[in-house]
C-alpha cells in the first residue's frame, strides 16, 4: 500500500491559480510598480504596462509541468530532434550561410549550434508564441515559487517598452516570458541583445540577423570554447563501473580511454586531458555521452540536461551526422511531478540527500537514486526504472 507521502507539501506546490485572488494580484503589483520606478523605469511606462497585465492561470499550470522534467528521454528527443527540425536545418544552414559564418568570425560559435537553438526554441521561427510577455511575467513574479527571480524578469521588460524595441501590444512570447526567435528572457535581451543588421533596433521578433548575432553574443559571454564540441555518444565497456557516470564526476577524456569507453564506431575516445562526464539520460539500457565544459555553456541557456543533449545532436545532425547510435528504451515510465516529489521524499527518508523536494529530477536527485541503487545491489545508473520505482513503493 502506497504512503500518502508530504500530502501538505504536495497539495501547496501544486495549487492552482485560481487561489490567488484579485485583490492579492493587485497588491502585489503596486509594490512590483514601487521597485521598478525606484530602479530607474519611468513611472509613465511601468503604469502604462502593469495597467494592462492579468493573472494568467495557464501560466502557472505550464510552469508546474514543464516537459523537461516530465517526459522520457526518448519522447523529448524525438520530438526535440525530429526529421522535419533536422531537414530545415540543412535548407536554413544553406540560406543563412553567409550570417551564420559572420556570427562564428565574431563569436565562435559553429552555425549548427546557433541553428539548433533557433530550431528549438521556435522551430526556426515559425511559433514565437502567443502568450503577453508582462501578463506571463506578472503572474510568475505574484507566484511564490520563483518570485524574486520573475519580479527582476518583469522590470527587465518594461525596461524593453522603455527602449522601444518592440511595441508593448506585439510584446508575445513564451508561457515563461521568453521572446523572439530565440527566445530570450528580458533580462537576457537587455544585456546581450545586439543590433547586427544597422538599422539602429535590437529586433529579435523580425531581424534573423539581429537574433543569430545575439544568440552567439550569449553563448560567447557564457564561455563557449571554440576549440571543442559539445560531447558525443559513447559506448561503454560490457563491465562498465556505472557509479563512475553523474553530473559531479568529471574525469579527463584520459581517464575514460582507460576505462574502457570508445566513440561509436569503437575508437578509443581521444587522448586530451579536457574534462568530460558521463550522462545516461535513459539509464543504462540507452545511449551514453560524454559531455564537455560547452555543455554547461548550452545548460547556461536552458538548465535542463535533455534541453542540452536535444540542442548538441540537433547541431550534429545539421551538420551531418546521423541518428543516435543507441536509442532511448521507449518504456521507461513517464513520472509525474507529484510522484517525482514523492521518490524523493522517500529517498530522503531512506538517508539518500535528494535535496529539496521540489518535483525535479535534477542531479541531486539521481545521485540519491544511485546511491540506494548500491545500497540495494542494483546498476546505478541513476535512473528511476520500473524496478526502482517498484522497490520504493512509488506506483
Amino acid at each position: 500500500m502506497k504512503k500518502p507521502v508530504l500530502a501538505t507539501t504536495l497539495t501547496i506546490a501544486l495549487l492552482p491559480a485560481l487561489a490567488f485572488a484579485a485583490p492579492d494580484f493587485a497588491d502585489c503589483l503596486d509594490g512590483i510598480r514601487d521597485r521598478a520606478v525606484e530602479e530607474g523605469v519611468k513611472p509613465e511606462v511601468t503604469d502604462r504596462v502593469l495597467a494592462q497585465v492579468e493573472f494568467l492561470d495557464r501560466v502557472i499550470e505550464l510552469d508546474r509541468r514543464q516537459p523537461e522534467f516530465t517526459t522520457p528521454f526518448a519522447g523529448y528527443l524525438a520530438r526535440s530532434v525530429s526529421p522535419q527540425r533536422v531537414e530545415k536545418g540543412r535548407e536554413l544552414l544553406q540560406t543563412h550561410r553567409a550570417l551564420l559564418e559572420r556570427v562564428q568570425r565574431e563569436t565562435g560559435v559553429p552555425p549548427a549550434y546557433l541553428l539548433a537553438f533557433w530550431g528549438l526554441e521556435t522551430n526556426y521561427g515559425s511559433y514565437f508564441g502567443g502568450t503577453a510577455v508582462p501578463s506571463a511575467l506578472a503572474t510568475l513574479a505574484c507566484d511564490p515559487r520563483r518570485s524574486e527571480f520573475f519580479t527582476g524578469e518583469l522590470i527587465a521588460a518594461l525596461r524593453i517598452v522603455e527602449e522601444d524595441a518592440i511595441p508593448l501590444e506585439r510584446m508575445q512570447g513564451s508561457w515563461a516570458g521568453a521572446m523572439g526567435h530565440v527566445q530570450f528572457m528580458p533580462s537576457v535581451f537587455l544585456r546581450h541583445a545586439v543590433d547586427a543588421d544597422g538599422d539602429g533596433r535590437r529586433d529579435l521578433w523580425n531581424s534573423v540577423p539581429d537574433a543569430m548575432l545575439s544568440a552567439g553574443s550569449f553563448l560567447q559571454d557564457l564561455g563557449w570554447n571554440t576549440g571543442y564540441r559539445w560531447g558525443r555518444e559513447v559506448l561503454l565497456p560490457k563491465d562498465f563501473d556505472f557509479a563512475a557516470a553523474g553530473q559531479s564526476l568529471r574525469r579527463p577524456l584520459t581517464d575514460w580511454r582507460r576505462l574502457g569507453v570508445t566513440d561509436v564506431s569503437g575508437r578509443p575516445v581521444a587522448e586530451l586531458e579536457l574534462p568530460a562526464r558521463l550522462l545516461l539520460p535513459a539509464g543504462h539500457r540507452g545511449p551514453a555521452f560524454l559531455v564537455y565544459p560547452n555543455f554547461n555553456v548550452i545548460l547556461g541557456w536552458n538548465r535542463s540536461e535533455y534541453y542540452a543533449l536535444a540542442v548538441g545532436h540537433l547541431a550534429d545532425r545539421i551538420a551531418g551526422a546521423g541518428p543516435l547510435h543507441t536509442r532511448p528504451p521507449s518504456d521507461a515510465p513517464r513520472l509525474s511531478r507529484e510522484e517525482v516529489m514523492q521518490l524523493q521524499a522517500t529517498l530522503n527518508e531512506r538517508g539518500f540527500d535528494s535535496g529539496e523536494v521540489d518535483g525535479i529530477l535534477g542531479p541531486a536527485t539521481r545521485s540519491a537514486i544511485r546511491g540506494y541503487q548500491m545500497s540495494e545491489g542494483m546498476i546505478p545508473d541513476g535512473f528511476p526504472d520500473r524496478n526502482l520505482l517498484t522497490r520504493l513503493d512509488i506506483r
